[in-house]
């Protein structure tokens, strides 16, 4: 095959989407290399499922059989230690302070694209490829992520912390498909295992979804040391006693093991005290939320833009809410057109701009009341 395009290194997961971006590759002329890699040991650490998705030795298997079916090389690498070392230590330590983390965003942002482009650089590749459904494009002298065309599958999101380096070489050949475009082409090429292949959603190393387990067995008589908190209302009340701080995340309603008459729901953890405040559902509601961390994307930085509107995603499944940025040196005041329900400390605030992704950083606190509006919002 004449391979004009380039060389191509493609994150193969042994997923549908990941195989289909390198058979589209394959096919468009690039030199396709594939490579997957082994993130966790899931069987080291208990649990009561057994190891599945990227990093079993099935999906391994399966993204082997499609590189030799098509007859481009596939390696497979061990990152295991640099992803224990920064992502789960980020993991349980952000829980311990009585943050939600989300570790899918910080494997993307320092281990995967790292990983792939020390590799791609090692095997003469100019590019590498993902199976995200997102889109990428240079504009003004900035390389911009956008949304994928199927927005029920679109992963810009979790995408906002890969660098303008890393993203001048990258290529996310799905990101003008659709989820039923990807089952028709595989269906085409005869890889029907592919297609009855179920989708694992779950975090790669915690795949009994039991991430309170998980924390008992990495944490050494941690259930013992938080044991007996209490749960309080806003105004300090005693309510009861809990399991202990690291095991709830903000809005959470189920497991409380409280009565109180009204539905209840977690409105803020306090792990230097071991508190967790519960309150209504209006008690989780935010007017502005501060984000740190940054990394913007569609520009350099908003400093001296004045207030910027954007749709501001505050989780991977939140539909995204009108707000007015404002940054303030490394930070970003994000303020809400209308409160948003259970901002949470730890997970990822995304900036949007229509399709296009103008940054992102880590919520650090929610404010209720507390951020006075600039003069511009006020006066509206």
């Amino acid at each position: 095959m004449n391979t004009t395009k380039g060389r191509v290194l493609v994150a193969m997961s042994g997923g549908i989407d990941s195989s289909v971006a390198a058979v589209l590759l394959h096919e468009q002329g690039y030199e396709v290399v594939g490579m997957t890699m082994k993130t966790w040991d899931y069987a080291s650490a208990g649990g009561s499922k057994k190891e599945t998705g990227c990093c079993s030795l099935d999906s391994i298997n399966d993204a082997r059989q499609i590189a030799v079916e098509l007859g481009f090389p596939h390696y497979i690498i061990d990152i295991r230690d640099e992803f224990g070392d920064f992502v789960i230590s980020n993991f349980t330590d952000e829980y311990l302070a009585g943050r939600t983390p989300n570790p899918c965003v910080l494997c993307n942002t320092h281990i995967k694209w790292d990983a792939l482009l020390r590799r791609a650089d090692q095997l003469g590749c100019e590019f590498i490829a993902t199976g995200h459904y997102a889109q990428v494009r240079h504009e003004d002298g900035r390389y911009v992520i956008s949304k994928g065309v199927d927005e029920n599958k679109d992963q810009s999101y979790a995408l906002w912390g890969v660098s303008q380096e890393s993203l001048s070489r990258t290529l996310f050949p799905l990101g003008a498909m659709r989820k039923t475009e990807i089952y028709d082409e595989a269906r085409r090429r005869g890889f029907t295992e592919l297609v009855n292949k179920p989708e694992s959603y779950e975090i790669c190393f915690i795949p009994d979804n039991d991430y309170r387990g998980f924390l008992r067995r990495r944490v050494p008589g941690l259930e013992e040391r938080v044991a007996g908190g209490q749960f309080v209302l806003r105004d300090g009340t005693v309510v009861g006693t809990h399991a202990g701080y690291p095991f709830y995340t903000i809005g959470q309603r189920k497991g409380l093991g409280v009565a109180l008459g009204f539905p209840v729901y977690v409105t803020a953890i306090h792990p230097e005290t071991n508190q967790v405040v519960l309150g209504n559902y209006d008690d989780l509601a935010s007017t502005a939320t501060v984000v740190g961390k940054l990394n913007m994307g569609k520009f350099a930085s908003l400093e001296g833009r004045g207030l910027v509107p954007s749709t501001t995603k505050v989780r991977y499944n939140h539909d995204g809410a009108p707000a007015f940025l404002e940054q303030v040196g490394d930070k970003v005041r994000v303020y809400f057109e209308e409160p948003v329900h259970a901002i949470t400390p730890g997970q990822a605030a995304v900036f949007y701009d229509g399709q296009d992704v103008l940054g992102g950083g880590w919520i650090e606190r929610h404010v209720i009341g507390e951020l006075p509006l600039p003069a511009e919002l006020a006066a509206l």
